[in-house]
């Protein structure tokens, strides 16, 4: 591997390490990412991080404003109407689909473990991280990479739009029941019927988080007026 490979690399598993920080809500949208902080951190030169900055901003998840430096980017009402559209499409036909015996069902039943953990402890923020896995694990039903790769993506992307939302108990808490009743139903093998009730869940889901973001942008134009 020649040097250039070799940073490469690096900056490739740079560029995850900040995308699971965005999943797992450690950063906020708008928030500006200091170069020297997270640098040091993550013990990597400025150069790699660089690097993954260019790669998270071809995903979208960060933006560089001259003299402003990077920040976390903020979804539009556009981007998550397509994040769930696209999500439909990925995530119940890799449920309808599913094989009975797949591991992934294992990484399901974990996750909604945490999350009831999480409900319980009243740590919404651990409660939103499981539910992210909670997909995840959904989208590996159809043993697809390149899906599981993309979706790790879209999840990033989702995350900051919940960021945005200032009521975390609100927008995680009645989906902890919601994906066990989906677990519950994929683990007795009936697949078409988990697929059903997940599309009526992102459905759901994308109604409550659209309204709420369009109050909040509501909110912060009346706040700039």
């Amino acid at each position: 591997m020649n040097p250039t490979q070799g940073q490469r690399s690096l900056a490739e598993r740079v560029t995850d390490q900040i995308r699971l920080k965005l999943i797992d809500g450690e950063f906020a949208p708008g928030q500006r990412l200091s170069e020297a902080t997270l640098s040091e951190s993550l013990q990597i030169s400025r150069n790699t991080l660089r690097e993954a900055f260019r790669l998270l901003s071809k995903e979208g998840l960060v933006t560089h404003a001259p003299n402003r430096g990077v920040s976390v980017a903020t979804p539009s009402v556009a981007s998550i109407i397509d994040i769930y559209r696209v999500r439909r499409l990925i995530e119940c036909q890799a449920l309808a689909q599913a094989y009975p015996q797949h591991p992934a069902k294992r990484h399901m039943r974990t996750a909604v473990e945490a999350a009831l953990k999480g409900r319980a402890e009243r740590n919404w923020r651990a409660v939103g991280s499981a539910n992210m896995d909670f997909h995840v694990a959904v989208v590996e039903l159809a043993d697809s990479e390149r899906l599981n790769q993309m979706f790790t993506h879209l999840v990033a992307e989702l995350r900051l739009a919940f960021g945005l939302l200032q009521d975390p108990e609100f927008l995680h808490a009645p989906y902890v029941d919601m994906n066990q009743g989906i677990l519950e139903l994929a683990e007795a093998n009936r697949f078409s019927d988990a697929a059903a009730a997940l599309n009526d869940y992102l459905v759901h889901s994308e109604r409550i988080v659209l309204a709420v973001y369009a109050r909040r942008l509501g909110d912060i134009a009346v706040g700039a007026g």
